[in-house]
């Protein structure tokens, strides 16, 4: 059966506009859609072990079919990789490949693959163009769409990075099938953040539809990506550098952020795991703030867990964890500034808000009384 037309999500940001393509038998497509940002025909595809072992053969071969040379860079998978030695050992290789900018760099993976790419893109000779193919539902709703692209560094997720846009994004979601369902979760907590933090109808159609997602059922699938990623482009090309309403795009990071610090970024918890959790944590301290109604904060949870998505402290590998560490973490994320803590809060479902100044003592005792140490 020929599948559907794709889906085509724009992200409007005049000169750096373009285009999501979301839909089944993307990647085929994948030649024909990268010749016009070509002005050499080579690519440098940036890609872990673990998706270039799977998919690799395939994208090579779909290139060579339109005459593009493909040079990869292949690096190990985890977030481990996003690092500063990581970022130094890509960048090498390209510049070892003699790119000019007239060459494309391609990411071909999930978050970690695209946030170190794009970085390396970003800095490469000043910025050279890439194109986003990710391959984890995560990346393909979230990370992929709005030009973020960072690496990690001891002291903190995401601290070092630049705003680079891509030229494109090809979502092939029959790339999904190869997913574990670990993964799967993970990115279906970007997905329901969307309804959280802006649409509750998006939110009460999860809540219908949540398990067929999560099933890789076509028609579901699509719809729950391409929503997601209409939210986002309507955010980003609202808010670009996150000056304002894209800081809503991080709500449950705050939290999530310091207990991936905690838990060393490694395989204990993936990023989606940490967002899930901290979504839970920010709707019920918004509940003991007095901003959301108790019964938000408990239906919001019980989405989570529907999928089987951590919603506790104790659900996170390694708890309990020091109140006072986790307060340190949070004081080190982006959105904090003169050591005043910043959160994404709620107010209901589907309506979420940028919280400042937020007192340092209300989170830590909100922390002890989700069962963290003294």
């Amino acid at each position: 059966m020929t599948p559907p037309e794709p889906r085509i999500v724009p992200v409007g940001l005049g000169a750096r506009a373009y285009e999501v393509v979301i839909g089944q038998g993307v990647l085929d497509e994948a030649g024909r859609r990268l010749l016009p940002f070509l002005k050499n025909r080579r690519v440098a595809v940036v890609s872990d072990e673990t998706v270039w072992a799977l998919h690799g053969a395939r994208l090579t071969a779909i290139l060579d079919r339109s005459g593009i040379d493909v040079a990869p860079v292949i690096v190990p998978p985890g977030e481990q990789t996003k690092s500063f030695e990581g970022l130094a050992d890509v960048s090498d290789r390209l510049l070892a490949l003699e790119l000019d900018r007239g060459d494309l760099v391609v990411a071909f993976g999930g978050g970690v693959v695209g946030d170190l790419a794009g970085f390396a893109a970003a800095i490469y000779k000043r910025g050279i163009d890439f194109v986003q193919i990710p391959t984890t539902l995560l990346a393909q709703v979230d990370s992929s769409v709005g030009g973020k692209t960072a690496i990690d560094t001891p002291r903190g997720k995401n601290l070092v990075g630049a705003f680079h846009q891509p030229r494109l994004v090809l979502a092939d979601l029959d790339v999904l099938d190869t997913l574990p369902d670990r993964e799967m979760r993970a990115g279906y907590a970007e997905i329901i953040k969307y309804g959280f933090l802006g649409d509750v109808g998006f939110f009460e159609w999860l809540e219908a539809h949540g398990r067929a997602v999560l099933a890789r059922e076509p028609a579901a699938l699509t719809h729950a990506v391409a929503r997601s990623v209409e939210m986002k482009a309507e955010i980003v090309a609202e808010d670009e550098k996150e000056q304002g309403r894209r800081a809503l795009l991080n709500l449950g990071h705050t939290f999530g952020h310091a207990l991936e610090a905690e838990t060393g970024y490694g395989e204990a918890l993936l990023h989606g795991e940490a967002v899930a959790a901290g979504m839970a944590l920010a709707y019920r301290f918004s509940a003991t703030q007095g901003t959301c109604e108790a019964r938000d904060a408990v239906r919001a949870q019980a989405a989570i867990a529907a999928a089987g998505l951590p919603t506790r402290l104790a659900d996170v590998p390694g708890a309990p964890f020091a109140a006072e560490r986790l307060v340190r973490h949070m004081a080190q994320d982006k959105k904090a500034e003169g050591g005043r803590l910043t959160f994404i809060l709620a107010r209901g479902l589907g309506e979420a808000y940028v919280a400042r100044d937020v007192p340092a003592y209300q989170v830590r005792d909100f922390l002890l009384a989700e069962g963290a140490k003294a």
